[in-house]
Order: C-alpha cells, then structure tokens, then sequence
C-alpha cells in the first residue's frame, strides 16, 4: 500500500511538472513569436528570416541561441549590402529537430544548405558564430561548391581539453532527458537565465535590450534543452573527425575572434586553424570576449566585406 501511495505521489508530481513546462513555454513562445517565414526541407520544417538586397549572406547562431542573436542588430547593419537569410538551427528557435540522437553539424549543414537553396542562395557567403561556425566549418568541408566564402565568428576548430559540461552532460543522457530537462523547464527562474545570458558576455557589459529581445526561453523549453544537449555533448567528437579536412578548404576564409574569449580560446581554436588553412585571414579582437557580433558588429562587418570582396562578390 505504501508502495502504491508513493508511486501515485511521484506520478503526481510528474504530472504537475509537465503541466507548468507546458504553460510555460507556451508563454515563451508567445512573448517571442517566429519573426521569419517556415520552409519544408525533407520534411523538417526550418524557420528563416530574410532581408535585404544584395549577395546572398547566411548566418548561423550558436548554442543555446536562436536567430533572434542576429536580428537584434546584425541583420538590419548588413541588409544595405547583402540579402541576409538568418536561420535558427534544428531544435532550437522555431526549426524542428532532425532526430531526437542528437543532429551532428553535417547533418544540421546539410539541411540549412538545402534551406537556403529552396530561398535562392546557390553559394552564399556563410556565416557561423560559435557553435555555428562548427556547422558552417562542415558545410564548407562537405559541400563545397555551395557557397562562395566561410566568415567564423568566435567559432570552435580544433580539439579541446576538458568535459562537456555537467547540465549538457546529464540533459543528454536518457535519465536527465526524462526527468532533469521538464524540471529545469517548469522550475528554472528567470533570473537564472538571465545571469546565463550576461555570463556569455564577460568580461566585456551586454548590450540595452538585448536580454529582453533575444528570447532566451526559447532554449529552456523541453525540445531545445534536449537537442541542445545532444549537439553540445558530441561536438568534440565531431570537431575533431572534421579537423583533417580543412586541407581541402580553397574558399575565401576570414576570422574574427576576441583575446578575451574564455569560451572558445583563441590560441586552441583561431590561431590553429589559421595555421593550417593558408587563405584564413585571422582579425584578433582585443579585449573582446565570445559574442564580437554584438560587441564589436563593426569589425564584424568589416569581416563580411572583406570574405565577399575575396569572392568576387563586391
């Protein structure tokens, strides 16, 4: 009998936990709608923003992110210039996941390829800040002839020492799926994420509004959190299969990643890879931390022209 009344207790519980998960990402996606258009790409329905005028330009957020990163001032910077097609990846913002194992970043690549092709970039310049820049690195390696310059922004290149994170780690194993990722989305203060946001800044102050705009949330709902976790747990096994590849590169490449960057280190990732890639062009931001996009848009602009002028684009 004890048994039973526990069990119906913890039943119980569970329930109520997804029931507020509920409620709660369906205020999150209310207070921050899609803001672009959904396409059909082998089924997955992929969420994308377009602007502007010009040679075809995509871009591609980072983890835990959302286009919303780009369209809070980066996109309306460049749409004088450049038709800009932003993308939120599989899994996160309002793209839906490939496959609840994780989507690798080829597989991720090779579904916003076919995205922007279905939008008219046949070989557009590309874009990938952070984890995104891992997607656009395999987009580059394994799809060459479809896009005409790679631009990494604070992006990861080479193997690192250290774990994957403790809240990745557990999100990502079957257990923490079940039970951690609904209590993290019924229970997690706004607070939390706030300070999380801000962390990803340092050392350098965020920007006004950013934290009001970005939707943040977007990446505490159950879907988000568990491909999230997924993609993040297996990066490193990824980056570094990929790493032989980069010989083969002949694109236009230009870089811009921050001296203070304790995410993705500079001299891991960036110097590395400039090294090993002969038309890399590596712009050394000092004093910048992991987000120069926001930070230092101008010089990240700046990168832009360059990679299209390198393409024959300008």
């Amino acid at each position: 009998m004890k048994t039973l009344v526990f069990l119906l207790v913890l039943l119980a519980i569970a329930a109520a936990i997804h029931l507020r998960a509920g409620a709660r990402e369906a205020a999150w996606e209310a207070r921050f709608p899609p803001l672009g258009e959904m396409i059909e790409v082998d089924g997955t329905r992929v969420h994308a923003v377009v602007r502007g005028q010009g040679p075809d330009l995509v871009l591609i957020h980072g983890s835990s992110g959302n286009l919303r990163d780009f369209t809070f001032d980066l996109v309306d910077r460049l749409a004088e210039d450049y038709r800009v097609i932003a993308f939120d990846r599989p899994g996160l913002g309002y793209t839906e996941r490939l496959h609840d194992r994780g989507a690798t970043i080829g597989e991720q690549a090779a579904v916003l390829q076919k995205a922007a092709a279905q939008l008219g970039a046949e070989q557009p310049i590309v874009l990938g800040q952070s984890y995104g820049g891992a997607v656009a690195l395999s987009w580059a390696v394994t799809r060459p002839d479809s896009l005409s310059a790679l631009v990494l922004v604070a992006s990861p290149t080479h193997p690192w020492d250290g774990s994957v994170p403790g809240l990745y780690r557990m999100n990502s194993t079957a257990l923490g799926s079940a039970l951690a990722v609904p209590t993290i989305t019924a229970l997690v203060p706004r607070s939390y994420i706030h300070d999380q946001i801000r962390a990803v800044f340092d050392p350098e102050p965020m920007p006004e509004g950013y934290d009001d705009y970005v939707g943040a949330e977007l990446a505490a709902r159950r879907v988000s959190l568990r491909a999230n976790a997924k993609q993040r747990a297996a990066l490193l096994g990824q980056i570094t299969a990929m790493q032989p590849r980069y010989a083969d590169l002949a694109l236009p490449v230009e870089m811009i990643h921050g001296t203070a960057d304790t995410t993705v280190g500079l001299s891991i990732h960036g110097e590395r890879f400039v090294e090993e890639v002969p038309q890399a062009n590596l712009t050394r931001l000092e004093g910048v931390g992991h987000l120069p996009h926001q930070t230092a848009p101008g010089e990240t602009v700046a990168a832009i022209h360059r990679s299209a002028a390198r393409a024959g684009l300008r």
